[in-house]
């Protein structure tokens, strides 16, 4: 007796899409394994090279082509941009607390400069794309982000249009048009 009713069949088994990352060549939908905490704190707090993805749908930003894997190793100097999809580590009442005021923000255009050239507009705090020693971060949140550059009419794409906030890698923004 098969004990795996989906084991021999060609229907999919659902997936929860939790967290989006974006690298060079891949948006990546999926799970990020073992997440005990908010996306933002686990990006900083990360010691290890790769974060495994568990669920996961790759995209092309070259070719459009979709791949769908139970797992996959995302390098993390590959990562340009993360966002957390659905918050099941963090705390809704400390979220909804904090709010989102956008005039005490600066407006910034960021371009990345890769294999594949968009840019990220939206509201940040002020100098968050600055390194700093005493902090150490390695990430700044941008609210109401808007991505260009990238086919987000792909129906996988499309996803980037909707996202209310990014966490975006530092090092990899080339250049920074700040409006504050």
């Amino acid at each position: 007796m098969n004990e795996d009713p989906l084991q021999d069949s060609n229907v999919a088994s659902p997936v929860f899409i939790e967290d989006l990352f974006l690298t060079d060549v891949f948006l990546i939908k999926g799970r990020l394994a073992h997440k005990t905490k908010r996306l933002s704190n686990v990006l900083e707090d990360n010691q290890r090279q790769y974060l495994q993805v568990q669920g996961a749908t790759l995209v092309s930003l070259r070719n459009n082509e979709v791949i769908k894997t139970p797992k996959v190793m995302i390098n993390v100097d590959e990562l340009i941009l993360a966002h957390e999809l659905f918050d099941c580590a963090g705390d809704v009442a400390m979220k909804s607390l904090a709010g989102k005021d956008d005039s005490k923000g600066n407006r910034i255009r960021a371009f990345y400069n890769g294999s594949v050239q968009f840019e990220v507009g939206g509201q940040i705090e002020p100098g968050a794309y600055e390194s700093n020693n005493m902090t150490g971060r390695k990430y700044f949140i941008m609210n109401a982000p808007t991505v260009r550059g990238l086919d987000l009419d792909h129906p996988e794409l499309k996803i980037l249009k909707k996202i209310d906030y990014a966490i975006l890698k530092k090092d990899r923004m080339a250049y920074v048009y700040d409006f504050g």
